[in-house]
């Protein structure tokens, strides 16, 4: 069975609900859907949210990314969308949809893909705060939730 594959970067925002529905009827016969949603914090002085990347690199090392979890996971489609530009409070940031035969390579399929996202050297976010901008670098957690996938 061919396997659906949904790979996008967006400077626009979107809907998390329209994506992850035509992304299921695109799954015939899955059994389960993990689907993670990452929005833009708000209540702690964020006003606005600009994530920058290096073009030539990060559609494809999101597609590298894709192709090591159908490698590693047992799946029927996946769906990796991120945003990029500027961005608010409450605004989606990142959509990993995972659609498999069985739960557990749905969940950890995107467990793996956002491990990945978070910690890749394609994205550089700052934030807008009241005082000025400031860069955010991955957290030291970060790089111990991709560290534990291994290579």
């Amino acid at each position: 069975m061919p396997q659906m594959r949904d790979i996008r970067l967006l400077g626009e925002p979107f809907l998390p609900g329209a994506l992850i529905g035509q992304f299921t009827q695109a799954n015939p016969g899955l059994g389960g859907v993990c689907t993670f949603v990452g929005e833009v914090r708000g209540g702690i002085g964020v006003e606005a949210l600009e994530l920058s990347h290096y073009e030539p690199l990060t559609l494809p090392g999101m597609n590298a990314l894709a192709d090591r979890a159908f490698a590693r996971f047992d799946l029927m489609g996946l769906l990796m969308v991120h945003r990029i530009g500027m961005m608010v409070p409450g605004e989606p940031i990142v959509c990993v949809s995972a659609a498999a035969a069985h739960r557990r390579d749905a969940i950890d399929a995107v467990d793996f893909c956002m491990d990945h996202l978070k910690s890749a050297a394609w994205f550089w976010k700052r934030e807008k705060r009241r005082d000025g901008w400031h860069w955010i670098e991955p957290r030291t957690e970060d790089h111990a939730d991709r560290a534990r996938w291994g290579n």
